[in-house]
């Protein structure tokens, strides 16, 4: 990959992980001071982004740099997951598909949030298996606690919350996708 490939595949990664997060250009200009158009030219690949702009980034989005730049292998072909918090909750990426299906897994402390969270909705889809724990859903009109082993599948755009109850650390294993991009889950082997 040349240094022209690598600058125009910016835009898009930039514009997946804002979306993502279901922040807008304005957000994103508040909490970064960059201009609403000047993020919205980097998103489109009208401007190439500089070293102070993808920092600004980066820290706004609690990504490492190398995430922001797909930056080219060095022939270590471990995936090094680099853990990182969000509204108290651990994150750690399994994936690295800019504006694809993101993998992580995910740990909710005890007790958390520590209230009752509003639901919210968001472009996408999302996909939850529980490792260990009990975790709260709200989903719309419903109200279930997930167990190790369950799973909950659901498009982003219903309003939806999660809680842990519970006194014990909750692990999940979270698929988040683009609206539409379901996951496919097959039950038994296909017939030969």
């Amino acid at each position: 990959m040349d240094l022209d490939d690598v600058l125009h595949s910016v835009g898009p990664r930039l514009r997946a992980l804002r979306q993502e997060r279901g922040a807008t250009l304005a957000q994103l200009s508040s909490s970064t001071g960059i201009s609403v158009s000047t993020l919205s030219r980097l998103e489109s690949g009208q401007r190439k982004p500089t070293l102070e702009l993808l920092l600004l980034l980066a820290q706004a989005h609690q990504v490492q740099l190398d995430e922001l730049i797909d930056a080219p292998v060095t022939g270590d072909p471990r995936v090094h997951m680099r853990p990182f918090k969000r509204f108290g909750t651990t994150f750690i990426p399994l994936s690295r598909r800019p504006g694809g299906m993101q993998a992580y897994k995910q740990i909710y402390p005890p007790h958390w949030p520590g209230y009752e969270p509003e639901q919210q909705v968001h472009e996408g889809y999302e996909w939850l298996y529980i490792l260990s724990g009990r975790l709260r859903l709200r989903l719309g009109e419903h109200d279930v606690v997930l167990t190790q082993g369950e799973v909950a599948e659901f498009d982003t755009r219903t309003p939806h919350a999660t809680t842990n109850p519970g006194q014990e650390p909750v692990e999940v294993l979270a698929l988040f996708g683009p609206q539409g991009e379901r996951m496919h889950v097959r039950a038994r082997p296909t017939p030969r």
